[in-house]
């Protein structure tokens, strides 16, 4: 599996459209990244099960209030 995958997303603040890369080398990971779009902080929690495909990421995404 390639390390760095695209994902693409809705801003949980905006509805905005937006492409994250998805780092597929740790299979749990938490992190806040500011959406490109209204610069409001997304709270990403990302799973990866052992052996899985691409289309096996769990991405979720949550705002400040969530």
């Amino acid at each position: 599996m390639n390390q760095l995958v695209e994902h693409k997303l809705s801003c949980p603040y905006c509805g905005a459209l937006i492409v994250v890369l998805i780092d597929t080398s740790v299979e749990s990971q938490e992190y806040v990244e500011d959406c490109p779009v209204c610069c409001r902080p997304i709270g990403f929690d990302v799973s990866i099960p052992a052996e899985s495909q691409d289309d096996e990421i769990n991405v979720m995404v949550s705002g400040e209030d969530e």
